[in-house]
C-alpha cells in the first residue's frame, strides 16, 4: 500500500524578514480539494474527486472535422476509426474514416441530418444509422456505395429516430428506435426486419450486445434498462432496472457481466417541445426528444445533471455516482476501469466501482466502498464527449461543439499539472511549500511568481521546491505551482506560505450627520464563531454570488438635535484589523483636536454640546496597530466635507403690533347680522450667528399657526425683517369689556433650533 507522506516547510524565520512588516503573520494558500484543483491545467494527469492528483492518460487531437456535431464513433481492427457527423444543414449526415494517423476520407453521404450510430461488422463494412427519417445503410469498409439495410418507413410502426445499433455473431442487426420506442432485428443476409420488442417509453436510447447474446436496451421517458434474451424462442423483454432519471443515454458491460448504466433528466415532466409525429387517423401521440440529444444540440446542460448505476451479473443494482454538472453521453470499460464521456464541459471522468469479490456469487460481492468517487481523466477541447471506440492503445473518444475525434491512450504519460494563478492581494514574500503526497520520490515540485496576473507577461522562471519545502522566488503578488508527476506518484495537497508587505488602511468614506444619534452595540469577539460547511460537491460548478460591503448600507439612526453622528468606510488590502480615531477642527483652525480615540466600530456619536456653535470638519484615522507593533503600524486617514454645529436658537428684536383699523360687517337679510374685525399691523426682525433662518410663523389668539414670509419673500439670510398685516375677529363676550388680541411669532433657523416671541395688541 502506497504511504503518504507529509513534506512540510518551516515558517519563514525572521532571519528573511528585514525590511518586511508582517500583515497579520505568515498565512498559508493551501489547494487540495476537488473545485480547487479543477481549476488548474492537468497534462496527462487526473483529479480523484477527493483532490488527489496522479499521473494518467494522455489524450491527444486525432482528427478534427470542422463541423459542429460528431454524433457517433466506430473502430475496426486495423484501429481506423468512422465517425457519424452532421446535425447542421439539411443532407449534412457523413461518415468520415480516420486512420490512427489522423488522415480523414469521407465514405458516406446521406440526405438526412446526422448519422446517430456506428457499428463495424466482422466483414469489415461499416453499419451506419441516420436520423430523423432515416435509414440503416452497409457502407463498405474501403468505400463504395452504400446499400439500406432496414427502412423504417417499410414497417407498421414507422419510427421517426433511430438511435443505436448492435450487431450479433451471426451478422443480425439490432436497430434502437424512437418516436416510439420498437427494438428490431433485421437477418445477417438482410431481409424484412422483425420487431424483437416494443415498450410504452418515448424512445429506445441505446444498445449492448453481451456476448452470451443477451441484448440490454436503455430507454428514454421512464428510464428503464431492459434485458432480452435473444437466442431464447419466444423471449419477452424484462425490465431489469428503472432508473430514478428519465433517459438512459449509455450502456456499458465489464469482464464479469456487470452492466453500467447512465441516466439523465427529470421523470415527470419535461420542458422539450414534442417531436412530429404523424399517428393513425383519430390517433394523437405526442412525443418528445430526448434531453440528451437536445442538450448536445443546443449546447445546454439536462436538469440536475447525470447518474451513473451498475446492475449487478445477479441482478442486484446499485447508483455507483451522482454528477450534478454533467451529462454522461458514452459509457466504456477499458482495462477494468469504467470511463465516462460527458458534457457540457467536455471531461471524461474514470469512476471508481469498488472492489469485486470474484468468489461470491451474491449481491455481497459488490463492494460499495467506491461509490461517489472518480477521477477526472481528460479535459477535451470541446463541450460534449459523445461516443468511445476502442482501438489498440486505447479509446477514441468523439466530441461535439466541435466535432473531433481525440485518443485517450492505455498508458501513462508524462504528466504535467498547473496551478490556478494565486492573487495575494499584495507586494508579498514566498515561503516555503507544505506538500502531502502519497511519495516523496514520485514528483517534482515547481514555483514561479511575479507581479502581473498573466504568467507570461514577465514572471520569474519556475524555480525547483527542495525536499526541505525551500524554492527561491522573487517577492511579487502572484504566484503558480507546478508538479511534474512520474508512474506511480501522487500529490494530495499543496501548500505555499507567504507574508504580505504591509500596506496602510485606506479610508474611503467620511459623512457626518448633525441632528443624529447611534447607540452603541457590544461588539462581539472577531473569533467566537467558527463556520463549519462542507465543500461543494466533486465536479459541481462552484456557485457564484454577488454581495455589497455591509459597512455601505444605510445606518438607521435616531433623530436627536443634541448628538452628531460620523460614520466610514476603510479597509485594509492585507486583510489586518483596525482601530480608528476621530478627530476635530473648526474652519479656519490650524490643529485638528482629539474626540475619541481606539474606536472599533466604523461610526461615531457624541454630544454636540463639546463643540460651540460653528463650522467644523472631521478626521478618520484608521490604523492596523491592532495587529502591528508600534513601530510597523500603519495609518490612513480622510477629512470629512465641512459641517455646521448650531444648539442656538435665532435672536428675536422686539415684536411690535399695533391696530390699524377696526370694522363691522353687515351680513344676511336686511343686514341684520354684524361681525366685528380688527385688523393689526406688525414688525419684527430675527438674527442667527451661525446658520439662516429657515422659516417663520405666527398665530393669533391661540389660533393655528401659518406660515410668514419675509420681506423679500426668500428666507435665506442670516437676518431677516417681517413686515406683515393680518386680520382677527372681535371678542362678542359681554364680559369681556377690554378689547385685545395676542399675537405669536417663532422664528427657526436651518438646524430646527426655534425662538417665540409675543406681543399684545389692544
Amino acid at each position: 500500500m502506497m504511504r503518504r507522506v507529509l513534506v512540510t516547510g518551516l515558517v519563514v524565520g525572521s532571519s528573511l524578514l528585514s525590511g518586511w512588516a508582517s500583515a497579520q503573520g505568515t498565512k498559508l494558500w493551501s489547494v487540495e480539494r476537488y473545485d480547487e484543483m479543477e481549476k488548474g491545467n492537468a497534462e496527462g494527469v487526473s483529479i480523484r474527486s477527493d483532490g488527489r492528483l496522479e499521473a494518467g492518460p494522455a489524450s491527444s487531437l486525432v482528427y478534427e472535422s470542422g463541423k459542429s456535431y460528431a454524433w457517433a464513433l466506430a473502430s475496426d481492427a486495423a484501429g481506423n476509426g468512422y465517425v457519424g457527423l452532421g446535425g447542421t444543414a439539411a443532407g449534412s449526415a457523413l461518415v468520415m474514416k480516420v486512420t490512427p494517423e489522423g488522415a480523414a476520407t469521407q465514405i458516406f453521404a446521406g440526405k438526412e441530418l446526422a448519422v446517430q450510430a456506428l457499428r463495424v461488422a466482422a466483414d469489415g463494412s461499416v453499419l451506419a444509422a441516420t436520423s430523423p427519417d432515416g435509414k440503416v445503410y452497409r457502407i463498405p469498409g474501403g468505400g463504395g456505395a452504400a446499400v439500406v439495410v432496414f427502412d423504417p418507413a417499410m414497417t407498421e410502426e414507422k419510427p421517426k429516430y433511430l438511435w443505436d445499433l448492435a450487431v450479433g455473431k451471426g451478422g443480425e442487426v439490432y436497430v434502437a428506435a424512437g418516436a416510439p420506442a420498437v427494438v428490431y432485428r433485421v437477418p445477417a443476409g438482410g431481409g424484412k426486419a422483425e420487431v424483437l420488442f416494443k415498450t410504452a417509453d418515448q424512445h429506445i436510447r441505446c444498445l449492448l450486445l453481451a456476448p452470451d447474446g443477451t441484448l440490454w436496451a436503455g430507454s428514454d421517458g421512464s428510464g428503464v434498462v431492459y434485458r432480452f434474451a435473444t437466442g431464447t424462442v419466444g423471449a419477452k423483454p424484462f425490465a431489469a432496472y428503472a432508473a430514478g432519471r428519465r433517459e438512459i443515454t449509455a450502456l456499458a458491460m465489464d469482464a464479469a457481466g456487470d452492466v453500467y448504466a447512465a441516466g439523465v433528466g427529470t421523470k415527470g415532466h419535461s420542458t422539450l417541445p414534442p417531436l412530429p409525429v404523424t399517428g393513425g387517423v383519430g390517433v394523437t401521440i405526442t412525443f418528445v426528444q430526448p434531453g440528451s440529444s437536445t442538450a448536445a444540440g443546443s449546447n445546454t446542460l439536462v436538469p440536475d445533471g447525470s447518474e451513473i448505476y451498475r446492475i449487478a451479473a445477479d441482478g442486484a443494482p446499485q447508483k455507483l455516482l451522482t454528477l450534478k454538472d454533467d451529462v454522461v453521453y458514452a459509457l466504456a470499460v477499458r482495462n477494468g476501469s469504467l470511463l465516462a464521456a460527458t458534457g457540457n464541459r467536455g471531461r471524461v471522468y474514470r469512476i471508481d466501482v469498488g472492489k469485486i469479490d470474484a468468489g461470491k456469487t451474491d449481491a455481497g460481492r459488490l463492494d460499495a466502498s467506491g461509490s461517489g468517487r472518480f477521477s477526472d481523466v481528460a479535459h477535451l477541447e470541446a463541450s460534449q464527449g459523445m461516443a468511445f471506440a476502442a482501438v489498440k492503445d486505447g479509446l477514441l473518444i468523439a466530441t461535439s461543439n466541435s466535432g473531433k475525434v481525440f485518443r485517450l491512450g492505455d498508458a501513462v504519460a508524462p504528466a504535467t499539472y498547473t496551478s490556478d494563478v494565486f492573487d495575494a492581494q499584495s507586494f508579498s514574500q514566498w515561503g516555503r511549500a507544505e506538500v502531502r503526497a502519497g511519495s516523496a520520490a514520485g514528483f517534482d515540485l515547481f514555483v514561479r511568481s511575479g507581479n502581473v496576473e498573466s504568467p507570461v507577461m514577465g514572471w520569474s522562471e519556475w524555480a525547483r521546491v527542495g525536499r526541505d519545502g525551500s524554492f527561491a522566488v522573487p517577492p511579487g503578488r502572484f504566484v503558480q505551482w507546478k508538479a511534474v508527476l512520474r508512474s506511480g506518484g501522487s500529490v494530495d495537497a499543496v501548500g505555499l506560505n507567504y507574508l504580505q508587505r504591509n500596506l496602510a488602511p485606506v479610508v474611503d468614506e467620511v459623512v457626518v450627520q448633525p441632528g443624529a444619534r447611534v447607540t452603541p452595540v457590544t461588539p462581539v469577539a472577531a473569533n467566537a464563531t467558527v463556520q463549519v460547511a462542507f465543500p461543494a460537491a466533486a465536479g459541481a460548478t462552484p456557485a457564484v454570488s454577488f454581495s455589497t460591503d455591509s459597512n455601505a448600507a444605510p445606518l438607521m439612526a435616531q433623530k436627536d438635535k443634541t448628538a452628531v453622528t460620523v460614520r466610514w468606510m476603510a479597509h485594509d488590502d492585507n486583510g489586518d484589523d483596525l482601530m480608528f480615531a476621530v478627530w476635530y477642527r473648526g474652519v479656519g483652525e490650524a490643529n485638528w483636536r482629539l474626540l475619541k480615540d481606539k474606536i472599533s466600530e466604523r461610526v461615531y456619536s457624541f454630544d454636540s454640546a463639546l463643540l460651540p456653535d460653528g463650522r467644523y470638519e472631521v478626521k478618520v484615522v484608521a490604523s492596523d496597530a491592532p495587529v502591528h507593533t508600534d513601530a510597523e503600524a500603519l495609518t490612513g486617514e480622510r477629512a470629512s466635507e465641512v459641517f455646521v454645529v448650531d444648539t442656538t436658537p435665532p435672536v428675536p428684536g422686539v415684536l411690535t403690533a399695533e391696530v390699524v383699523v377696526r370694522g363691522i360687517t353687515k351680513s344676511g337679510a336686511g343686514k341684520a347680522n354684524e361681525y366685528s374685525w380688527v385688523r393689526i399691523h406688525a414688525a419684527l426682525e430675527a438674527r442667527d450667528a451661525t446658520s439662516p433662518i429657515a422659516h417663520a410663523e405666527y398665530s393669533i389668539d391661540a389660533g393655528p399657526w401659518q406660515y410668514l414670509e419675509p420681506k423679500g419673500k426668500v428666507s435665506d439670510s442670516m437676518t431677516e425683517v417681517y413686515d406683515f398685516t393680518v386680520e382677527a375677529p372681535e371678542a362678542t363676550d359681554a364680559a369681556q369689556d377690554a378689547k385685545e388680541h395676542v399675537l405669536a411669532v417663532r422664528v427657526y433657523d436651518r438646524y430646527e433650533n426655534v425662538v417665540a416671541v409675543k406681543a399684545v395688541v389692544r
